[in-house]
């Protein structure tokens, strides 16, 4: 065993060092009292406003999460703290009700999640992801998913009464071709094969479906993206993006460190891979920078990505606009739901 830090959170005025070495970390779970659980995006770069997160923190543990410094906004580290205090938020699908009886809400749509995964292993017994998509389904607002779990194939029900009533899309989240690989950098996460046996349940079942190679991290698995994209199609996949690989604030840290640890002989030619695409820094937070590469070694990358899609059989991309569907259930609806 090999104790892992967390990086110095910029939100404290002061830290403490232990004299000993720290204990083994369990998972502690939080209960957040937020009394609001739609976040809005104002970024110009992504394609939607609205986001619910039930959770705060993620059990699978990926080195390179996004998410990580927003640990740091609760007094939690951005490294194994990040994994191992997971907090929920126990009225999550009452406060969408509410959110959505209020005049203000006409209806758009909602990604779950924006930030941590919605489908972690709490899920399992907290059951708040189910209970928000319930109350989407009851309004019949749209739905779009992303995730690393098989377990959103356990809520195939409702997602198929929102395909039938509104609109539903699930992304599977699967960067790794290699299983051993993903587990060095997605340690907690489901193998690459349980994500495409449920994606491949979900097209079964009618669900739009398609793939995340999300990160796409230079030196590392964009030699998987064929792959990838191959066994996508064969699931059932209909949609297909990719991602670069983002560093921002402490991920870097968490991410270098990790990184170096499970891949010593390929430690450099990764670091150098990504400053290849990122003229020469580690990482760019621009808004349309911060998703994609620059110089020749990403236009290799995205030449891949594209004839791969090609070949996979991929349809050409869906632009249709997410249908208007939403309404408010009568209050004898309303009281039956509740």
């Amino acid at each position: 065993m090999r104790l892992i830090h967390n990086p110095p959170n910029p939100f404290e005025s002061e830290h403490r060092e232990l004299l000993e070495p720290a204990p083994i970390g369990r998972v502690e779970v939080f209960e957040d009292a937020t009394r609001d659980i739609l976040s809005r995006n104002d970024s110009p770069d992504l394609s939607f406003r609205w986001s619910v997160n039930p959770y705060r923190g993620c059990f699978h543990a990926c080195a390179y999460c996004y998410a990580r410094p927003s640990h740091e906004y609760w007094g939690f580290g951005a490294g194994t703290d990040f994994e191992s205090k997971i907090i929920i938020k126990r009225d999550a699908p009452e406060l969408l009700r509410r959110a959505f009886l209020k005049p203000s809400w006409r209806g758009e749509l909602i990604v779950f999640s924006g930030n941590t995964d919605c489908y972690q292993p709490l899920e399992a017994t907290c059951r708040l992801t189910r209970g928000c998509l319930e109350v989407c389904e009851e309004f019949c607002n749209p739905v779009g998913i992303i995730t690393k779990s098989a377990l959103v194939v356990r809520d195939l029900d409702v997602l198929r009464r929102l395909h039938q009533r509104a609109s539903v899309r699930v992304y599977l989240s699967i960067p790794f071709a290699d299983a051993e690989t993903a587990r060095k950098i997605e340690p907690q996460a489901p193998s690459p094969d349980k994500r495409f046996a449920a994606m491949n349940a979900l097209a079964e079942a009618g669900i739009r479906t398609g793939i995340s190679i999300a990160p796409v991290i230079p030196g590392l698995n964009e030699d998987d993206i064929p792959e990838l994209l191959t066994r996508a199609r064969e699931a059932g996949a209909v949609e297909a993006m990719h991602v670069l690989l983002r560093l921002s604030g402490n991920v870097q840290a968490v991410f270098l460190e990790r990184v170096a640890a499970a891949f010593p002989d390929r430690y450099q030619k990764i670091v150098n891979r990504i400053r290849d695409v990122r003229g020469g820094a580690l990482s760019d937070g621009r808004f349309f920078s911060r998703h994609e590469g620059h110089g020749h070694y990403w236009q290799v990358i995205e030449r891949l990505f594209d004839v791969a899609r090609r070949k996979a059989g991929f349809p050409d991309e869906d632009d249709r606009p997410v249908p208007d569907t939403f309404r408010r259930p009568s209050p004898e609806q309303t009281r039956l739901f509740s």
